[in-house]
């Protein structure tokens, strides 16, 4: 059975993925709360779950020596600005957004590249957001973040073609969890993408044979 990682599995995008994944893979599951990352671990057969922040660089390292196999890494934890022009962004935030959506996204796929190129047939999957590929006004340090990351995989990819490493991308449209609401944004959410469809885009990308890879997905409602 193959090993897969999920970040910002505590809620959300991250814990439908765990949900649905959890059937036909060990699953990994890594975010900040602990508390609720158990409850989605008891959701999914008592998986192995860590709680530490991504932006911490010690609990970052602690958690890759504690990997000792993994197929597949899907990098979804993500924070949002709330909605608004540059100059009413504290640094604080313009850091806090950049480091989790981009940095940190790009720290943890070095520090389990090796062990993912141990895998016959590995896969990174990054959760990106549609604010990857179009811009909208009022997200700038958002979307930045999002670009990053779409280059980011973009280049991955085509570093990793010769290896048994498989890198996709799915730029989702706005989604109904909580995180509009934890940075201030009060949107209409029900009308949203649901986590648990998005969870089947995954899945299916992971069930494709090698020669029907699906490098990226836009998905909107």
């Amino acid at each position: 059975m193959k090993t897969a990682i999920i970040t910002g599995a505590s809620d959300g995008i991250g814990a439908a993925i765990a949900e649905r994944l959890s059937s036909d893979h060990q699953l990994i599951l890594c975010g900040r709360d602990e508390e609720k990352l158990k409850v989605v671990s008891e959701k999914c057969g008592n998986a192995k779950y860590f709680a530490f922040d991504v932006n911490n660089a010690k609990q970052r390292n602690d958690f890759f020596d504690q990997v000792s196999k993994v197929d597949t890494l899907i990098n979804n934890a993500g924070v949002w600005h709330k909605v608004g022009d540059l100059e009413t962004l504290s640094d604080e935030k313009i850091l806090e957004v950049l480091n989790t959506n981009l940095v940190a996204q790009i720290l943890i796929t070095r520090g389990l590249l090796l062990k993912l190129k141990e895998s016959v047939e590995g896969a990174i999957i990054n959760i990106i957001s549609k604010s990857g590929i179009v811009a909208q006004a009022g997200q700038s340090v958002y979307t930045a973040s999002k670009y990053g990351m779409r280059g980011f995989t973009d280049v991955l990819r085509q570093d990793l073609k010769e290896s048994s490493i498989r890198v996709g991308a799915v730029f989702q449209s706005g989604t109904n969890t909580q995180m509009f609401a934890k940075a201030g944004d009060e949107f209409a959410v029900e009308t949203f993408t649901e986590p648990k469809d998005l969870a089947e885009v995954v899945a299916f990308m992971l069930s494709r044979p090698e020669k029907l890879w699906i490098n990226e997905v836009m998905v909107e409602k």
